[in-house]
């Protein structure tokens, strides 16, 4: 900082009052041929100008440097006030050119003075300035502290801002963990987790966490014991007798040298340490590296007490922020628990669907990330935040979460008829082929009670072999009802011989005359697509109005708020023909279009169904292709879903549901 004043005087310029100007004691005395600009002079030295005639005419330079120069007006000989050359207002003193050199030499002091009092009062305005600044800056680092949710970013950001604002070189953060009880039974305790690292002279340095006791035996441990700022000016001075010592380890092994240190313990409006933040090498200029012992003797300032005040604040502010993080990490694990209880809860009620949500919850968010890196297109401006990832990977787990509303036998359905209604019919089949078989030995006896021996061999051919058209006649009739019990994926069949069979009749064990197959049973086995008849195709169609009303009743956070709309339309159409609703596309949201791809594809895909073998992915393809022909899929996202390869993100094996399958056609 300047302490000499300077004086500025006109070029070639004498005056009968300054004998000695050039060589007054106490002045720097610059010559200039007109007014400087304001750029051009010291900030922190008082600035005095000997305001004659000639610089006087540059009225707007007088101006403009008023807060800058204390004026001193040269009057003409024997003059007692300013003429009209000069400024009088700008003047803090004046003299005539002839007047007596020391009272020449009184106003040029005065001058001095007043010149002085600019400085200090430039010096209050950008200290004013500089903390206003500061305060500002706080409280914008504080609104971005409170914003950021995720806790690995969160304390990134605590740690650059804390550097940034008190210049420092280097910094650490860590972190109170709680500790619970042990297996013998021991007391909650804590300890402190060494959480990240910041060096910018050194940036590519090896990072790894580790823990140390919560106690006083570190410094970072009692700052976070005694919750008071501890403070080295140069931590390589600490001695034998002092307090901490200092280990030096880590700057031998990288070349680096540690001189100022501050430590200072992140508490929150309770009083509780949940942190401690310390910051190395605070730095006159901030990008400058400190590679060299004369960089950081340069270089390195001790973290005063403004500094220190400045990272207190920040550090309550961190506090803060990283407790509401933990607690948002919390409520995070508590609804991923929640949702995965709940898929849970579904594949055991369904096992046939095990694994269905979790694989399109994997292909949804792979297709969200493929539209993520699209420039153009209709999705060109989409973009999915981490909660909106989030958001809709919560929506692709819990889409079929409304089959715990539908009836279980209707769920696990397997064939067209339920399994009791078979076994009805097997039983009826098995009493007809008895029955044929006692005809067979009631005219067996007949014949012999009437005839004898006559000819008993060949009545007994006849007999065998009327026998044996009823036994093979109906056991075809078994085979083609058992065939058409099995479900298709794709309708198939003319059930020409169920209406044969249907025309049979047989008489039960009252004596009453029955139809083969009930109207019930031809109903069922009569079904051309899948295995469920229309009511029981409609329970299940509901299970999606089942899984918004439940969705819905939650009370999700701000972020995953959309989680009920998202999985309500996964059914939907982009021409109307979905279900439930029968929206269109202008109704149904990017994030449903893209399950909606996902659940057909993992639905085709899915091996060991019952009503089908596993299409293949390259068939798959081409289904889904004909769905986007006929409007019902959005061509777009499909054509991101196949140059993405996002159908490839779960493996063959991952596509297995179990030893048992459920019978619904996509």
């Amino acid at each position: 900082m300047f302490t000499t004043p300077l004086l500025l005087v006109a070029a070639g310029r004498t005056f009968a009052a300054f004998p000695t100007l050039g060589a007054e004691p106490g002045f720097a005395v610059r010559r200039i041929a007109s007014l400087v600009a304001c750029g051009e002079l010291p900030d922190n030295q008082p600035v005095v100008a000997l305001l004659d005639a000639t610089l006087a005419a540059d009225a707007a330079s007088v101006a403009a440097l008023a807060d800058r120069v204390a004026f001193v007006g040269i009057g003409a000989a024997g003059a007692v006030e300013p003429d009209a050359s000069l400024p009088a207002a700008a003047l803090c003193a004046f003299v005539a050119d002839d007047a007596p050199p020391a009272l020449a030499r009184t106003a040029l002091h005065g001058a001095v003075r007043h010149a002085a009092a600019l400085v200090a009062t430039r010096r209050v305005a950008a200290d004013a300035a500089a903390r206003a600044s500061q305060i500002a800056e706080l409280t914008r680092i504080g609104v971005a502290l409170s914003t950021e949710r995720d806790l690995p970013t969160l304390l990134t950001m605590i740690l650059e801002q804390a550097r940034r604002l008190s210049s420092a070189d280097a910094g650490s953060l860590y972190l109170v963990e709680r500790t619970e009880a042990g297996a013998a039974g021991g007391p909650v305790g804590a300890v402190l987790r060494f959480k990240l690292s910041q060096n910018f002279t050194l940036p590519d340095l090896p990072f790894s966490e580790f823990t140390m006791p919560l106690n006083a035996s570190s410094v970072a441990g009692a700052a976070a014991v005694t919750g008071e700022p501890i403070v080295f000016d140069d931590a390589y001075a600490l001695g034998p007798g002092d307090r901490f010592q200092f280990n030096r380890s880590f700057d031998q092994k990288f070349g680096y040298r540690t001189k100022s240190m501050v430590t200072i313990p992140m508490r929150t409006h309770r009083d509780e340490t949940v942190g401690v933040l310390q910051l190395i090498n605070r730095k006159r200029t901030p990008t400058t590296r400190l590679t060299t012992p004369d960089d950081v003797e340069r270089e390195v300032l001790p973290f005063d007490a403004h500094a220190v005040a400045l990272v207190r604040a920040l550090a309550s502010q961190a506090a803060v922020a990283i407790e509401n993080g933990r607690l948002y990490e919390d409520i995070e694990r508590l609804f991923e628990g929640f949702v995965m209880a709940s898929v849970t809860a579904i594949e055991s009620r369904d096992p046939t669907t095990s694994g269905h949500s979790s694989r399109v919850a994997v292909y949804t968010t792979g297709l969200a990330a493929a539209i993520d890196r699209v420039d153009g297109g209709p999705y060109g401006a989409v973009r999915f935040s981490r909660e909106e990832m989030r958001e809709l990977r919560y929506a692709s787990l819990l889409h079929d979460f409304g089959k715990v509303g539908v009836r279980e036998q209707v769920l696990v359905k397997q064939k067209k008829l339920y399994p009791s209604d078979l076994a009805i019919i097997r039983h009826r089949f098995q009493f007809l082929l008895q029955r044929a078989d006692l005809q067979y030995e009631r005219e067996r006896a007949q014949y012999l009670w009437e005839h004898g021996r006559t000819n008993y061999d060949e009545a007994l051919r006849t007999l065998e072999a009327a026998r044996g058209e009823a036994r093979d006649q109906l056991q075809r009739f078994l085979d083609a009802i058992q065939r058409a019990n099995e479900p298709t994926i794709l309708p198939e069949g003319t059930f020409e011989e169920l209406s044969e069979i249907n025309e049979r009749v047989y008489v039960d064990f009252d004596g009453t005359e029955k139809p083969l197959l009930s109207d019930d049973e031809l109903r069922y086995l009569m079904i051309n697509r899948g295995n469920l008849d229309e009511r029981e195709r409609r329970e299940i169609e509901s299970h999606v109005t089942h899984t918004y009303r439940f969705l819905d009743q939650i009370p999700w956070t701000r972020e995953l708020k959309g989680i009920p709309l998202i999985a309500w339309g996964h059914h939907e159409k982009l021409d109307g023909t979905g279900y439930p609703r029968g929206v269109r596309a202008n109704d149904i949201p990017v994030q449903t279009r893209m399950m909606t791809i996902s659940d057909i594809y993992d639905a085709l895909t899915a091996t060991d169904r019952p009503y089908k073998r596993a299409v293949p992915a390259e068939r798959a393809l081409d289904i889904l292709h004909d769905e986007a022909t006929h409007g019902h899929v959005d061509q777009t996202l499909l054509a991101a879903f196949v140059e993405a390869r996002v159908f490839e993100a779960v493996p063959s094996e991952g596509r297995r549901s179990g030893a048992n399958r459920r019978i619904t056609p996509p």
